[in-house]
């Protein structure tokens, strides 16, 4: 199981994965932080990306995604980070800590740190 990142999952659905991102993700199962499903709302919302949570096809890619959820570890987890951000991103660090799954970003302060597990 892989951790992707909210802006890791709109380049897997919208088809502008790098090769390398593809190959990792390949055969691999997804999972995603419950926040990923407000941040894709939001951005949406915003005119940021070209999709919604309402398309029958969004919908169906999202039911094969396990989703975590926000739960009392993951706050505190989100709290013990090395670094801070956004606290979106904190979250979805946090879940891959809590849960032990590697975490795909191409973020590059989550990328630094020596606390979350990275693909």
């Amino acid at each position: 199981m892989i951790n992707l990142d909210t802006h890791m999952l709109v380049h897997a659905l919208e088809g502008t994965l790098t090769k390398p991102e593809r190959a990792l993700m390949a055969g691999t199962p997804w999972g995603i932080a419950a926040i990923v499903l407000w941040e894709l709302a939001k951005l949406n919302q915003l005119g940021r990306i070209r999709f919604d949570l309402s398309e029958v096809g969004i919908q169906r890619n999202l039911k094969a995604i396990h989703v975590w959820p926000l739960d009392a570890d993951v706050a505190l987890a989100s709290t013990r980070l090395d670094f801070r951000g956004d606290p979106a991103d904190e979250l979805i660090a946090a879940t891959s800590v809590v849960h032990r799954i590697p975490l795909l970003t191409r973020d590059g302060v989550i990328r630094k740190s020596k606390v979350v597990p990275l693909a």
